[in-house]
């Protein structure tokens, strides 16, 4: 893949440039800050973005303004946000325009390296990656939301796919078969009023779903 790294902090900059690239990925560009990202993602066109939500001059929220704008551009540019916190609001900004292809990590996430390049190529390929603590975050925040008519069990199912598992995955980390997890993945879709269409856009906009509902 062709990524843009964008990370004010050189050392979790050059260390994510060495991990994709030992990795077989191909870094084109790299940014520190944030008037310097947007100009790389539409020089490049890259396959995927990896970004800090703050960086300089301002360190508010340069990163992800910068993504927003990116994906006006170009639609569809998967984007994989870096935080130091859990900051709801960003989750829901990138997310709230009911897109694919992004994901939302906290940075000490990618120290656990197999699963920041799982997470990586997920959103590469269009689906989702939350972090968990984000997942979490969002969840106990919700009052008075559609997500009220769910059981515990389908929030567990909408929380893992939430953080971008497969039904297999799901399946192994609830110990139930998957076609349990099929089944309460439909009641999802059913509660949240999904049209019937491919099956992987609506878990995309399931998870759209749950976090729009603040």
């Amino acid at each position: 893949m062709r990524v843009v790294i964008a990370e004010d902090n050189a050392l979790l900059r050059e260390g994510l440039v060495l991990l994709l690239t030992s990795s077989g990925h191909e870094v084109v560009a790299v940014a520190g800050s944030g008037p310097e990202v947007l100009p790389a993602l539409l020089e490049h066109r890259p396959d995927v973005a990896v970004l800090d939500v703050r960086m300089p001059p301002g360190f508010r929220d340069e990163g992800l303004r910068a993504a927003l704008a990116a994906r006006k551009e170009m639609p569809g540019l998967p984007v994989l946000v870096l935080s130091q916190y859990v900051e709801e609001s960003y989750a829901a900004e990138l997310l709230g325009g009911g897109a694919s292809g992004v994901g939302y990590l906290l940075k000490d996430r990618v120290g656990r390296v197999d699963e920041f390049l799982d997470a990586l190529e997920r959103v590469a390929s269009g689906g989702t990656a939350l972090d968990p603590e984000v997942v979490s975050e969002l969840l106990v925040r919700r009052r008075d939301s559609p997500l009220d008519s769910l059981t515990p069990r389908e929030r567990e199912v909408l929380q893992l796919m939430a953080e971008g598992h497969g039904n297999s995955a799901i399946a192994e980390a609830l110990v139930v078969t998957e076609r349990s997890v099929s089944k309460h993945i439909g009641n999802v879709f059913l509660k949240f009023g999904l049209p019937p269409s491919d099956s992987g856009h609506r878990r995309v906009l399931a998870v759209l779903a749950y976090l729009n509902n603040s």
